[in-house]
């Protein structure tokens, strides 16, 4: 199994915001590998006839190469509670496929939809996604967060999201938050009370 994967949107045909999903590719195994990597998304990405309608998930296992391409259609769940659990030892800076630990604390989210970790008294991530608060004027996001994702990555870039340092003690000062990632748009994802999001 290659140590790391991507995870891009297929929607009606179309790969989504590949830029971004390539930069963190290329970073990640430049990180680890030291070396650039001889391919490109646009180039490899052949999205079969019965992908062509709705939205998919493409999952690449890949390494200093690309071992697995795989098409699954994709529904996106519903998220409406969080159950915050600590963790000050995880480390998740690349999009590993062992995922044992995040599973692990997964495992303990109770009655919870999805869990929110905190690493060391800061808010980082859900167990597949970033967050993003509105604190009434903008929406802001951990400055900290376990993984540093696309589609955070490209709200950043386009000034429609802002970094925060956001402990979990912050949270009573916004109104709603939001999770993303790659399949999960701001505009396709449900609005969490912060009263739903709990130890």
């Amino acid at each position: 199994m290659s140590l790391l994967f991507e995870t891009i949107s297929i929607r009606d045909g179309l790969a989504e915001h590949l830029p971004w999903h390539q930069d963190r590719m290329e970073a990640s195994i430049q990180a680890l590998y030291g070396k650039r990597p001889d391919f490109s998304l646009a180039e490899i990405i052949r999205v079969p006839a019965e992908a062509c309608q709705g939205q998919f998930r493409c999952r690449i296992d890949y390494d200093t190469v690309i071992s697995k391409i795989d098409f699954q259609p994709y529904l996106l769940k519903e998220i409406n509670t969080l159950k915050m659990i600590d963790d000050n030892e995880i480390d998740y800076s690349y999009k590993y496929n062992n995922r044992d630990r995040i599973d692990e604390l997964f495992g303990n989210r109770g009655s919870a939809d999805d869990i929110l970790i905190v690493k060391n008294g800061f808010i980082t991530d859900s167990s597949t996604a970033n967050i993003i608060f509105n604190d009434g004027r903008r929406w802001l996001t951990p400055s900290q967060p376990l993984l540093e994702g696309t589609c955070r990555a490209r709200l950043l870039d386009l000034g429609i999201i802002h970094e925060a340092r956001i402990k979990s003690s912050d949270l009573p000062g916004f109104k709603e938050a939001k999770l993303i990632n790659a399949m999960r748009n701001p505009e396709y994802s449900a609005t969490i009370p912060v009263g739903n999001i709990y130890y």
